[in-house]
């Protein structure tokens, strides 16, 4: 069992002092500060054509479906995080169907289940395909406009289901130097299981919203160079979304990395 650590820590000027911090701003807000509870999208389309001179995400949505309102196309090959240090790029699976039953062994079953080939290794590319119990899914390269990544709009944009479903997702975060004493901290909807360089790193689960730093891994190095970060998001019904960023030994976001989506080289 991976052990939680949770610390008092400053999130959008708002301090929280107990385990939970500030709970998540809502998928449909076009603001930038995760300040506020979320709720859940409404079930209208989250339309958007495009964001700040990016392309809004995908590039041919469903039939019947519009481009994303939060999601974009990556347009540059590596991208700075956010000022308050979330991760905003991502490679992201179309969902697997999987049990509604968010428990912690039933999460952990349905996640450490072999759905393609070296799952917990491969480092896709983007449009890279996967056959998953007969049926081909695709990885999609996304850019997120706020501290969220919107699974609810990502799968309704390409008519794919959000509930009872595992999405996995995956990044490389370039450090310019060795960051030592840092902690992986996460907020999903719902569970989640998170690995750094391929060691498990921290795991939550049940039905919930997605809450900043809701969990956080014990201390642990980033390389220099690539560290890839991957996590398997579970679902049960309605949003779903997760955010994910690194806190120093101050419980200070860090910063000074990129993100990209290329190979680590071997």
């Amino acid at each position: 069992m991976i052990t939680l650590y949770r610390f008092p820590l400053l999130a959008s000027g708002v301090l929280a002092g107990s385990a939970l911090l500030a709970i998540a701003a809502s998928p449909q807000s076009q603001g930038s500060a995760p300040a506020q509870k979320s709720a859940a999208p409404a079930k209208a389309s989250p339309a958007g054509s495009r964001a700040g001179g990016a392309a809004a995400f995908p590039a041919k949505p469903a039939e019947g479906r519009g481009a994303t309102s939060t999601l974009t196309i990556p347009a540059t090959p590596a991208k700075a995080p956010d000022a308050q240090g979330f991760i905003p790029r991502w490679l992201v699976l179309e969902p697997i169907p999987v049990s509604s039953d968010l428990t912690e062994n039933v999460v952990r079953t349905e996640v450490m289940k072999e759905y393609f080939p070296n799952q917990l290794t491969i480092f896709p590319k983007d449009d890279e395909k996967v056959t998953v119990n007969g049926q081909e899914l695709t990885w999609h390269a996304v850019d997120t406009k706020l501290y969220n990544v919107n699974l609810y709009h990502f799968g309704w944009s390409l008519n794919k289901p959000t509930s009872n479903v595992l999405f996995w997702v995956v990044t490389t975060v370039n450090c310019p130097r060795e960051m030592h004493d840092v902690r992986l901290a996460i907020g999903s909807n719902a569970a989640s299981i998170w690995w750094v360089n391929g060691q498990e790193s921290i795991g939550i689960y049940g039905d919930r919203q997605t809450v900043i730093d809701d969990g956080v891994s014990r201390r642990i190095t980033l390389n220099k160079g690539p560290n890839v970060v991957r996590a398997a998001v579970v679902n049960g019904g309605g949003a779903t979304d997760f955010c994910a960023r690194f806190l120093d030994a101050n419980d200070k976001p860090v910063a000074g990395f990129t993100v990209s989506l290329s190979a680590p080289s071997k």
